[in-house]
């Protein structure tokens, strides 16, 4: 999954995105609330993991202006303000999970993954595009150079996840996640197998390929050649 972690205090933020990272996913780490509200808005996380106190702009603010905004990012708060008003207001302001520090990794990771698995990826309107293909996500319909591409279910997710990353390395493991919520490696072929059945349908056809193996590292989809 793609993360975003507004955290101002350098201890817990680096070991928090060094942990998520080991763990399979791609973060953004910033240290200022507004700073955090813009990459929020302009970029596509699946999660923000929210401190309270911050610089800038503080959290409550933050998630407040997100749900505002129409953003329906998975908020979850990380902050050492743990009453039960503080609970109860994270909550209200659109947060969906709050966790207190001092807290152990393995349930911040447990916590980020039940989110990931509730976490619509599916935004009414969206159109995703990389080069001569488009994806309309409402629809679910496919078209490169405006021709339709039947795809299955798995294909489809497959497809979406590479394409809210496009340009960006995409790792086994978080396609393994996403695409078939496994929170672990099973050892089995079944990426490289519907990436094989992705490019048949997507690239074959055509005179530029789009899907890109990055050799040790995962899978990426954009229109360089």
């Amino acid at each position: 999954m793609r993360l975003l972690l507004v955290e101002d205090d350098k201890e817990t933020a680096r070991y928090v995105s060094k942990g998520l990272v080991q763990a399979g996913h791609t973060i953004d780490v910033v240290s200022d609330g507004k700073d955090g509200l813009s990459l929020a808005i302009r970029e596509n996380y699946d999660i923000v993991i929210l401190d309270r106190m911050l610089p800038g702009m503080d959290g409550l603010s933050l998630a407040r202006t997100l749900r505002t905004a129409g953003s329906r990012v998975s908020i979850l708060f990380l902050t050492s303000l743990g009453g039960v008003n503080d609970r109860v207001q994270g909550l209200d302001v659109g947060g969906d999970d709050y966790l207190v520090k001092p807290f152990a990794f393995a349930e911040l990771l447990a916590r980020v993954n039940a989110l990931g698995r509730r976490a619509p990826m599916r935004s009414v309107g969206d159109v995703l595009r990389a080069g001569d293909l488009e994806l309309d996500v409402a629809s679910r319909k496919v078209t490169r150079a405006q021709e339709r591409i039947e795809l299955q279910p798995k294909e489809l997710v497959l497809l979406e996840t590479l394409m809210r990353n496009k340009g960006r390395v995409v790792t086994r493991t978080m396609l393994l996640e996403r695409v078939w919520g496994f929170h672990f490696d099973p050892r089995t072929s079944v990426v490289e197998t519907h990436i094989s059945r992705l490019r048949a349908k997507i690239d074959r056809p055509f005179a530029k390929p789009l899907i890109h193996t990055i050799r040790g590292s995962g899978y990426s989809i954009n229109d360089s050649s």
